[in-house]
């Protein structure tokens, strides 16, 4: 069994095809981990949904920014298409209600802890181990299942920024909720940034990735994560960047994460760069 991780997908249905057919594999066999955003901004989310729920245990996946929003939207929180968006489809489908379930029952969070590989979609706070990053995905998780509505009405928004054991209810979430899924940079005492978006050669001190703060208590795990095109493929301090930004004219990206098995086994695949307009 080959267990692949492949970086945003954001509605790129042929490409993630032609990817997994370049990697050989088997959905009856294999797993793969998907770091989130399956859907926006490409042009087949509807696709991408229906595939990736149809592989059922094959597929690990973890929430990114725009499922949250795409959930957000479907779940009466009053928030409304962006211009850019390209949600249309799956909203209007006619097995919208079992893809949104499915969808509404992933994790932010997925570990793996006989090969120590931690799967989110953004980053993980300075603070948090492993253990510690699933117990805060589980909270997110449960308020998702139980109660959508309250979850998204506290959502939104930049502060905190700092992670504290006292916060409760809606902060606390939302903390949880932006590191998981939006947070790139932050400072060494952990405090979040979530505007930069650049490359970290363009961002000013005192931001560092997240993934270069002194003392990260998941260290000892290696991250699989997404949300940075700007950084794109990066494999070193212990995590693995997949997000080539196939979306914006780059790349998807896969990696044999049990690599180590088969030392004859590809390391990383990418497939040509390909551009999706947005929608007009």
């Amino acid at each position: 069994m080959a267990v692949l991780a492949i970086g945003d997908i954001q509605g790129c249905y042929r490409e993630l095809r032609d990817l997994l057919a370049l990697c050989r594999f088997s959905s009856d066999r294999d797993e793969l981990w998907l770091v989130g955003d399956l859907v926006n901004r490409g042009p087949a989310s509807l696709e991408v949904l229906r595939f990736v729920k149809g592989l059922a245990d094959n597929a690990v996946v973890v929430l990114g920014n725009h499922d949250l929003h795409l959930l957000a939207i479907a779940y009466g929180s009053g928030r409304e298409l962006r211009p850019d968006d390209t949600l249309d489809e799956v909203l209007a489908a006619a097995d919208r209600p079992a893809l949104l379930d499915w969808l509404r029952t992933r994790p932010l969070a997925h570990f793996d802890a006989k090969r120590g590989d931690l799967l989110v979609h953004a980053g993980v706070a300075r603070d948090w181990t492993a253990a510690q990053t699933l117990q805060m995905s589980q909270q997110v998780a449960d308020k998702l299942r139980e109660d959508p509505d309250e979850l998204f009405a506290g959502m939104y928004g930049n502060k905190p920024d700092r992670w504290d054991d006292a916060l409760r209810g809606s902060e606390r979430r939302r903390l949880i909720v932006n590191v998981l899924t939006r947070m790139r940079y932050c400072t060494a005492d952990g405090r979040i940034d979530l505007k930069y978006k650049d490359a970290p050669s363009k961002v000013p001190a005192p931001w560092m990735p997240w993934f270069k703060v002194p003392g990260r208590a998941s260290s000892a795990s290696r991250v699989i994560f997404g949300h940075w095109s700007t950084l794109g493929w990066y494999d070193g301090d212990n995590v693995l960047a997949l997000d080539t930004g196939c979306v914006w004219g780059g790349s998807l990206t896969a990696v044999r994460l049990d690599a180590h098995a088969d030392p004859d086994a590809p390391r990383k695949v990418q497939l040509p760069r390909w551009s999706v307009p947005r929608k007009r």
